[in-house]
């Protein structure tokens, strides 16, 4: 399985400390075990829940895209 993370995913983690940085890529580099649910309205696509950070990524054949990671209230916006 191929997991790659789109350039607004990467650059909200490295915005991160360091300790909260390994946790969020710990958990992603996991995928798909985790607390995931997929997302209403969109094929394919899923979030990952990590503490009160929601990581959304879509799943097809053997790849994972990371799209989004925020806070639990902003990243479905």
């Amino acid at each position: 399985m191929t997991i790659t993370l789109h350039k607004s995913a990467e650059k909200y983690i490295r915005r991160l400390p360091e300790r909260q940085q390994r946790r969020l890529l710990l958990a992603i580099y996991q995928l798909p075990k985790g607390d995931v649910k997929p997302l209403t309205g969109e094929p394919c696509a899923y979030r990952l829940r990590v503490g009160d950070w929601r990581v959304v990524y879509d799943m097809r054949d053997d790849k994972i895209i990371v799209r989004n990671i925020g806070n639990r209230g902003d990243v479905y916006k």
